[in-house]
């Protein structure tokens, strides 16, 4: 069941890396402009951001096992229907319907993941072999993207799908069966309001650096995302059956573990296209060698969370998220410090790409772990979406920042792109301080005395 569960997140990590690398080949055969290429990208994480917590949620109430498998095939039927279409929109529509299907899958496979295996040694080693997959899938479609790409950009689309669909057969026999909640009730207007809002806001935020921030429609858009999500926050204090129980908000553990993923992932994602433009566009690498130069970061991921279970039993999850930070923090302090005006591989972005693999690699798991120990099971959907959902949507956030930071960069060295590097540490050692404080108060609360 572990397996194919890890199976398809290694699905999602490797689609979104693959496309990435296909992304000029596919605009030079549709005839697709630069901002409408954007959009297979976007798309994907309006879909996927904005559906997450209801995809978490919906799995809690109509059974984890059925809706897992309705959104796995789901995702098969689009990367076939994807390979196949000539047209951009369509294209596009897919990539979005994909994303949907994502929002499904991830929660509720971590959901299924928790609620198998018991809070303890047994669920940290299930979520480290988790996590190896998903890092492991995102670097193999850096590789995979290069070389399916000469054969034909198709190729990213249609190779998953032989894959999705053995892992749907061996699900279906493998996973166990749950039963829909009947006491769950039915928040029609909490999920409608829920639902509008984040996929607003997603789309605010992917849109508002072409747009500019300060536009009538960004603007307008952020008043309508205030008052969706002002109405769900209503909505849910009131009905007897809410989507989301806002109580899980007030647990400390929950909220710092959210805006850890954030951090985290909002860092690494900005980062790898800060270098992703730098490396092709300024220097003229192509993408497998651009691919290779980034993929140490993933070895030191894949090679490091089978340990990280057995260090959150023995240092528990407070202090590993602390020294992921710590790690993640220092990789981009030494990019910035060594890279000069044209970064040396060996010198500069070898030894950036360990430090980042290292943060990530024991940060991710012990972040999911601190973010669902302690919920009750009719919840752990709930307390998995909210975790993916901050990391997408944090890190669809902090991108676009970046993006809007660096727009317009042409120069032929670095210092053009410092601006959103900078911006990147930033987010990474707020992370770090976000976890040195509550350790560092502990710390330095007076002991009790000894009894005499």
């Amino acid at each position: 069941m572990l397996a194919v569960l890890c199976v398809v997140l290694f699905l999602d990590g490797m689609d979104v890396s693959m496309v990435g690398v296909a992304l000029p080949s596919i605009g030079a055969e549709l005839g697709m402009s630069e901002s409408s290429l954007q959009w297979l990208v976007n798309g994907y994480v309006l879909g996927y951001g904005g559906l997450l917590l209801l995809g978490g949620r919906t799995a809690d109430l109509l059974g984890r096992r059925r809706v897992f498998l309705i959104a796995l095939a789901a995702f098969a039927v689009a990367s076939f229907v994807g390979g196949l279409v000539d047209d951009g929109v369509l294209l596009v529509l897919t990539r979005f319907i994909k994303g949907l299907a994502a929002a499904f899958t991830a929660p509720t496979a971590m959901s299924i993941l928790t609620t198998t295996f018991p809070e303890g040694p047994a669920r940290n080693r299930a979520l480290s072999i988790f996590t190896v997959f998903g890092a492991s899938g995102y670097s193999s479609g850096l590789i995979l993207g290069g070389l399916l790409t000469s054969a034909g950009w198709r190729w990213t689309f249609l190779t998953p799908v032989p894959v999705a669909l053995a892992a749907l057969v061996v699900g279906i026999r493998l996973i166990p069966r749950d039963t829909a909640r009947s006491d769950g009730g039915h928040d029609i207007w909490g999920a409608l309001t829920l639902t509008g809002g984040m996929l607003l806001a997603v789309y605010t935020v992917v849109t508002a650096p072409e747009r500019g921030w300060l536009s009538p429609i960004t603007l307008a858009s952020v008043v309508v995302v205030v008052a969706l999500l002002t109405a769900f926050v209503l909505i849910e204090n009131r009905i007897a059956h809410p989507l989301i129980r806002l109580g899980i908000l007030r647990i400390g553990t929950v909220v710092r573990a959210n805006l850890s993923v954030v951090a985290l992932m909002g860092s690494y994602v900005s980062f790898q296209f800060i270098m992703t433009i730098y490396l092709q566009n300024v220097l003229g690498w192509a993408p497998l060698t651009m691919a290779l130069a980034l993929l140490p970061a993933g070895i030191v991921v894949v090679i490091g969370s089978p340990l990280v279970g057995k260090l959150i039993d023995r240092y528990g999850t407070e202090r590993l998220i602390l020294a992921s930070m710590v790690s993640l923090s220092l990789g981009y302090v030494w990019f910035l410090v060594a890279a000069g005006t044209t970064p040396d591989y060996p010198l500069a972005i070898l030894p950036t790409m360990l430090l980042l693999g290292g943060g990530f690699g024991f940060g991710f798991s012990a972040i999911m772990a601190q973010g669902t120990d302690g919920i009750d099971d009719a919840e752990q959907g709930l307390a998995a979406g909210l975790l993916q959902t901050s990391g997408q949507v944090g890190s669809a956030l902090i991108l676009a920042v970046v993006t809007a930071v660096i727009a317009g960069a042409t120069a032929t060295d670095l210092g053009a792109f410092r601006p959103g590097l900078n911006l990147v540490t930033g987010v990474a050692v707020a992370g770090l301080l976000l976890n040195l404080v509550p350790l560092a108060r502990r710390a330095s609360r007076p002991r009790a005395p000894l009894p005499s």
